[in-house]
């Protein structure tokens, strides 16, 4: 069973990935936001592809649902951290860490 402290300790064990308050959220960020856990440490939002959201909410709909507004048709995903083990949710957040980078600059 996972918790929010274990989702803290590994997001910030990403490369280059920082906290940030977003709202009543912790964001954690590297370019961009990857994921954001809730106040209570219960569940976090990731951001993951429309087509990964929709194999982890049909393998795990348990631990996984589309956050319900229009940020959850881009991917946006509520994982229950109870639901999850460590391994899940490491892959979790290196999936959604992956998302985040930096994009390429382009060649002039």
């Amino acid at each position: 069973m996972a918790t929010g402290a274990d989702l803290r300790r590994l997001a910030l064990a990403l490369p280059r990935a920082i906290e940030k308050a977003h709202f009543d959220r912790a964001a954690f960020v590297v370019a961009r936001t990857f994921v954001t856990l809730a106040a209570d440490g219960l569940s976090a939002n990731f951001k993951f592809t429309p087509d990964e959201q929709a194999l982890k909410c049909e393998v795990a709909g348990d631990a996984f649902s589309p956050v319900p507004n229009a940020w959850g048709a881009q991917g946006w995903t509520t994982a229950q951290l109870a639901s999850l083990s460590r391994d899940e949710l490491a892959a979790a957040l290196e999936t959604a860490w992956r998302h985040a980078q930096p994009k390429p600059r382009k060649r002039k």
